[in-house]
């Protein structure tokens, strides 16, 4: 009698669990797929057709810039997406630039800068402000494809070597050279950002 008592027991102490076991499953299995809709969403603005799908982008010259530029077409057929320089690969350094980008959905949206006229206005500050934020990272973005290790620096051009001589130098970041390798300096910017 004893042992049926402690099967019964046993079995009942199961029958207990049993549903705070499935909440728990339940809530990891929720969990995770919230978590992996969040990340596809997350990283979902990682495509060069996502950048595009705002007007300032189609419209004012800024992918057609792009699309002529090494970055895009290069003789060792590595291309570079929009996010690949504007959006760090890192998980925290992305959360953050999203969070400052919600500035720019904002007036994306508002229609500040509805038309070409007003995009060139502003495209010096704008500019600015990309500059700077690579200046902040010390060309995050720049390094995580171009290890200036990697770089055969014997077999360039001897132009391009005496350069890029003096472009290793640690107290300079990528960008105060490079500014305007992808898309036009803006009217009245300086070559060094």
């Amino acid at each position: 009698m004893r042992t049926i008592c402690r099967t019964a027991i046993a079995g009942m102490a199961f029958l207990i669990t049993l549903p705070a076991q499935a909440e728990a499953l339940t809530a990891v299995i929720g969990g995770m797929a919230l978590l992996g809709g969040f990340n596809a969403i997350f990283m979902g603005d990682a495509t060069n057709t996502y950048c595009i799908s705002c007007h300032e982008m189609r419209n004012e010259g800024i992918y057609e810039e792009y699309l002529k530029s090494s970055h895009y077409k290069n003789r060792n057929g590595v291309r570079a997406t929009c996010s690949d320089c504007h959006v760090p690969k890192e998980w925290f350094p992305r959360l953050i630039r999203k969070i400052q980008a919600s500035s720019e959905l904002y007036h994306h949206l508002a229609g500040t800068i509805d038309t070409p006229k007003e995009f060139e206005a502003r495209k010096p500050e704008l500019a600015r402000k990309v500059w700077q934020r690579m200046r902040e990272t010390d060309s995050r973005q720049c390094r995580n494809c171009h290890d200036a290790n990697a770089m055969d620096r014997v077999h360039r051009k001897r132009d391009n070597r005496n350069r890029r001589a003096e472009g290793f130098n640690p107290s300079k970041t990528c960008i105060e050279c490079h500014a305007g390798i992808v898309h036009s300096l803006p009217h009245g910017a300086e070559k060094e950002p």
